[in-house]
Parts: C-alpha cells; sequence; structure tokens
C-alpha cells in the first residue's frame, strides 16, 4: 500500500511558502478623529487598512499587536484576531511567550492566544533562557521575585527580594536575608556572596560593592575579587569588556583585568556592538547632562571619526544608522557615510526592515526600497470635505525644537486663522545654531470635525535638559470654518448662565462617586475657571486640567466626560457655537 511522505510534503509546502511570502510593515495615517494604523505591503500599498490606534511590527512568528479602543489584541498576517482587544498592553512575543496586563494584573499568552499562567501577577518580564522573572506580594506584604517555566508554572518560588533574567543559564539574585546568589536555572545556588551590593553579570563576572556608599569593583563566580573597587557605576562585561565610570559622568572602557583601553575621558560610552564603540562629549562641560557629540571608536581605543554625531545606532551586519544637527544617514564601522544608502533631512533612526528600509524620523514613519526609492510616507493632508482641508506643516529651525502645526485650506480670513493656529502650536522665533535649554516636540490631531466646525487637539512635550521629566502641553482649538471664529468656553452658554458653578458641581460628584477618579488629590479640587481646557465630543462637553491641577503628573490631563443632556438647560441653542456642530 502506498504511503504517503506527509513530513516531506510538509517541508516542500513550507519552502513554498517562503517563496510566496509577503511582508507587511505598519503604518500611520492621519484621520479625523487621530491617527490610524494598518499594514502596507513592499510597494507601499496598504494590506490592512489603517483601522487600528496602534500597530507595532509582525514577529517571526507571523504574529503582530495591535490596539483597539483603547484595548490591546494579535492579529495574524491575514488581520484575523487571535487574541481579541482585551488586555492593557501586550508585549512583544520572546521565545513563543507574550506578557499581556489587563485589570487583574500580568498573564502569560503562548502563541495561540491562550493564557497559560494560572493567576495574574504584578509583574512578569519577557523569557530569557526558557524562564521569565516573575513577582507578587506575599501575605506578609513583602514583594518577592521567582521564575516561571514556559508552560506558566512557578519553576523556582517566589522568594527573592530582587532577580535578574537568566543569561548563560544563570541568573544573579537578592536573598531574603540580604546576601547575593547565584543560581541555576532549577533555582540551585551555585555561589553566595555577603556584599552590600552584587550587580551586572556577565561572562563570569559580577560587579560588587562593600557598603552603601563605597566603590564598585568586579569578582568570579567564586567570588574572588579580579578588580578592587575604584569605579562609581559599572556595567556588566561583553565581549571581555566593561563600560565603566570614575566620576558620575565620565566613562571609560576596561578588560578583565582593570586596564583601561578607552581612558575615562568620556561623558557618555556607548556599546554599538560588532566592536565597535561611541564615544560622546558634552557640548559644554559646564553643563554634562546636555546630550553629547559622538565619535566611532573599536574596542581598541582607535577613534575613526571626529565627534560630529548626535547620536549613533548599534551596527548590524557592518552598517549602522546616524544623524547630526541636519540629516540622518547610514555609516560604515569607520565611520563614513554611506551614500548609495538612503539619507533623510531630520533626526532619528534607519533600519534595514525585511525587505524595506524603515526610516523613524522626526517623529514620522517613511518606508524605502532596497534601492534607497521612497515608497510610502504618511499623508500631511486631512481632507475635511470637498472645500476644507488641514495641512500638515512642519517647523523645525533648531536640532532641539520641533513643531508639526495644522493650517487650513478654504477656510474664510485664512491669515488670520493660520497665524493663530501657528501661535498655539508654538511656532515662534527660535535661533538656529544655538544650544537651547530644554527640547521641544509638538504636534496635533484633529479630534472632531461636523457641520461647520473642527476641532484641533495641539500636543507637545517640554523637557528642560537634565530634569527628572519634561512637562506635557494641550490645547484645543475649535474653530468655525465658516466664519473664521475660534470659540472659548463661555460661547456654548447662554448669556448670564452660570455654568462655571453647574459643571463645577458637576465634575465635584464625579470625583466623590466614581473609583476612577480616585487619584484625585483629597482638597485640591476647588472647581473650575471660566476659561477651563475644554473640548467638545459628538455628544459631550469634556473638561480636563493641567497635570499637578488636582492630581499627580502621572495621571496626565484628569479629564470629565459630561454628557450634553445633562447641561442642556444652559448651553445657548441658538448661539453660533452650538450651530456650528448642530
Amino acid at each position: 500500500m502506498y504511503r504517503r511522505n506527509t513530513e516531506q510534503e510538509n517541508w516542500v509546502t513550507y519552502l513554498l511558502s517562503l517563496t510566496r511570502m509577503v511582508y507587511l510593515f505598519p503604518a500611520e495615517v492621519k484621520e479625523i478623529g487621530g491617527s490610524k494604523w494598518g499594514y502596507i505591503n513592499d510597494k507601499g500599498a496598504f494590506v490592512l487598512p489603517p483601522n487600528y490606534e496602534m500597530a507595532r511590527d509582525f514577529q517571526e512568528n507571523g504574529l503582530a499587536i495591535v490596539q483597539l479602543n483603547n484595548l490591546t489584541g494579535i492579529i495574524n498576517s491575514d488581520g484575523y484576531f487571535i487574541v481579541k482587544p482585551k488586555y492593557d498592553t501586550i508585549s512583544p512575543f520572546s521565545e513563543g511567550r507574550a506578557t499581556a496586563i489587563d485589570d487583574e494584573g500580568f498573564k502569560v499568552l503562548d502563541e495561540s492566544g491562550k493564557e497559560i499562567t494560572s493567576k495574574a501577577y504584578s509583574f512578569i518580564g519577557d523569557y530569557q533562557e526558557g524562564r521569565a522573572l516573575v513577582a507578587n506580594t506575599n501575605e506578609h506584604g513583602e514583594y518577592l521575585y521567582g521564575y516561571l517555566n514556559r508552560r506558566g508554572n512557578e519553576v523556582i518560588p517566589l522568594s527573592y527580594e530582587s532577580a535578574s533574567d537568566f543569561k548563560d543559564g544563570k541568573a544573579l539574585v537578592k536573598m531574603k536575608e540580604g546576601s547575593y546568589a547565584l543560581i541555576d536555572l532549577t533555582g540551585k545556588v551555585l555561589n553566595s556572596y555577603p556584599y552590600s551590593f552584587v550587580d551586572d553579570y556577565g561572562e563570569g563576572m559580577l560587579a560588587f560593592r562593600k557598603s552603601n556608599d563605597g566603590k564598585w569593583g568586579y569578582m568570579d563566580e567564586s567570588g574572588k575579587v579580579l578588580i578592587e573597587p575604584q569605579f562609581t557605576g559599572t556595567q556588566p562585561f561583553v565581549e571581555g569588556k566593561a563600560i565603566v565610570n570614575v566620576d558620575h559622568n565620565i566613562y571609560g572602557l576596561i578588560d578583565k583585568q582593570g586596564k583601561f583601553i578607552i581612558k575615562p575621558h568620556y561623558n557618555s560610552l556607548l556599546n554599538l556592538e560588532e566592536n565597535r564603540y561611541a564615544l560622546g562629549k558634552a557640548s559644554d562641560p559646564e553643563r554634562p547632562y546636555l546630550f553629547p557629540k559622538y565619535a566611532i571608536a573599536d574596542s581598541n581605543g582607535q577613534i575613526y571619526t571626529g565627534f560630529i554625531y548626535n547620536g549613533v545606532s548599534s551596527f548590524k551586519d557592518g552598517i549602522a544608522s546616524a544623524y547630526n544637527d541636519e540629516i540622518t544617514f547610514f555609516i560604515d564601522k569607520r565611520g563614513q557615510r554611506l551614500d548609495h544608502l538612503p539619507k533623510v533631512n531630520g533626526s532619528g533612526l534607519l533600519t534595514f526592515d525585511k525587505s524595506l528600509i524603515k526610516g523613524d524620523i522626526d517623529l514620522r514613519i517613511l518606508y524605502f526600497d532596497k534601492k534607497g526609492k521612497l515608497i510610502w510616507k504618511q499623508n500631511t493632508i486631512i481632507p475635511l470635505n470637498d472645500h476644507y482641508s488641514v495641512i500638515e506643516n512642519k517647523y523645525k529651525p533648531n536640532k532641539d525644537y520641533l513643531v508639526y502645526y495644522p493650517q487650513i485650506k478654504g477656510v474664510e480670513s485664512l491669515e488670520s486663522v493660520n497665524q493663530t493656529l501657528k501661535t498655539l502650536s508654538g511656532v515662534k522665533p527660535i535661533p538656529q545654531h544655538t544650544q537651547l535649554e530644554s527640547s521641544y516636540a509638538g504636534d496635533f490631531d484633529v479630534s472632531f470635525y461636523k457641520n461647520n466646525l473642527v476641532v484641533i487637539e495641539i500636543n507637545g512635550y517640554d523637557y528642560p535638559f537634565g530634569a527628572a521629566h519634561g512637562m506635557p502641553i494641550k490645547k484645543y482649538a475649535h474653530l468655525d470654518l465658516k466664519s473664521g471664529k475660534f470659540y472659548q468656553l463661555k460661547d456654548l452658554f447662554k448669556p448670564g448662565a452660570d455654568y462655571v458653578k453647574e459643571i463645577s458641581e458637576i465634575i465635584g460628584k464625579q470625583i466623590k462617586n466614581d473609583e476612577q477618579y480616585s487619584y484625585v488629590f483629597p482638597e485640591t479640587y476647588k472647581g473650575i475657571q471660566a476659561d477651563q481646557p475644554f473640548f467638545i465630543s459628538e455628544e459631550a462637553l469634556n473638561i480636563y486640567f493641567e497635570p499637578y491641577d488636582i492630581a499627580p503628573y502621572a495621571a496626565g490631563f484628569p479629564t470629565f466626560t459630561i454628557p450634553f443632556n445633562e447641561i442642556s438647560d444652559i448651553i445657548n441653542q441658538a448661539g453660533d457655537f452650538w450651530r456650528s456642530f448642530h
């Protein structure tokens, strides 16, 4: 009886599938209501239409993470959901497993979308060598770490105060009694170390510190000190070398005997892989927190370029991406520009992505074919109807100042309207070749459009160099396209109506009765102002507050939604504002 060789047939089918493989790439389109993501092919045509609020790259397993209705799911290359959008976030797959987060906590998903953990955890990391770092709080309120195997089971109990990912079959953990230990994949203790701090395991070397305020040295796995404590900071050994700093902002490169290969003369030192490093020097030694300029060097300390780059990526197959004040481009291992590959005006990253070259430049995605021909970039025109459009313009007078701002096409009083939009967006005189004290990035979305009313959301982020964090900025322009008038909050209400009091009371009740506003600082809410920030949506008035006004910075812009039917008695339904969208 003839028996088919199914294994051989499966292999042939697999090889044929590779020849027919169509790579898909995430691409963003600006629309009314905000930006949407879909997937294009290597010709720049959409295969999966832009319906997603977020879309990540397809991974080697043929799956991609997307977001719909503020929830995250997983699709295959046909656009079918393997995991329906129900999680807050999902991490990229690692060793065939992804970490998902919902209201219950962290969980592990396999490639079929099945939850394989029996319960939720406070934290789950990526899988490394068949183990994922996991943490939970025990019955005594202690936050403890352990490890899961690929089946989602606790293979090493949650019993450590801190722990690292596995590397070369070993992980560094801190015991509850305070000592550190190196364990194997079963949790067996290989060696323990009686120091205040142990960190940065790599290539059989561990950094250690004898006291809380002491300096760092290195020991081997047995605990034998090989490099005496002398550094204020350390990184793991990679290919026999480690980056250290001798002062808080001065870095160098040492070998396993502690000898400096690259002397500690630099404000930044980055391992670019493939035996290359980026040496960073602050443009102003008195302000080392400013972004440095980088030069390219090898692991022997030979420097190939001047300090000419604002940023450099890791090398892959002898090529890296770099950018200066004006353009982003590819370089070889000697730091020479590769002119046969694309270069793009702006700052960012160029990478080889399957069959294309991807550019992430000045907050925008572009794709080129391997010959350098541009095949896709984000749209800069958002049509509202046959007469009106919103046009995206770019303003970048300085390497640290970038604004995308809206301009209206077709509106009356065109010049004054567009000047107002430029001013609201942060377009102002900025010196070109001067080091600024902060960086600024601004962008916009068309959040709402109906009849004659367009609502434009203007966002920004101002980061003072050296600060713990920057400050986000949010503004809304409510523009009547027919009259060219910008509406204020007061314009929505009847003359003489005490809208401040009524809206303040409604928001006060929401804070008191709705658990989602439990983050509001006690006793800080005192009501709204007459010119309180707001925006209109289809069926509601939305009132928001600036960071720190009534809540912690992490809460962002606390926003309260008030349906129009709740305040219909004070809305001026005969007024221009209301009639512009009704």
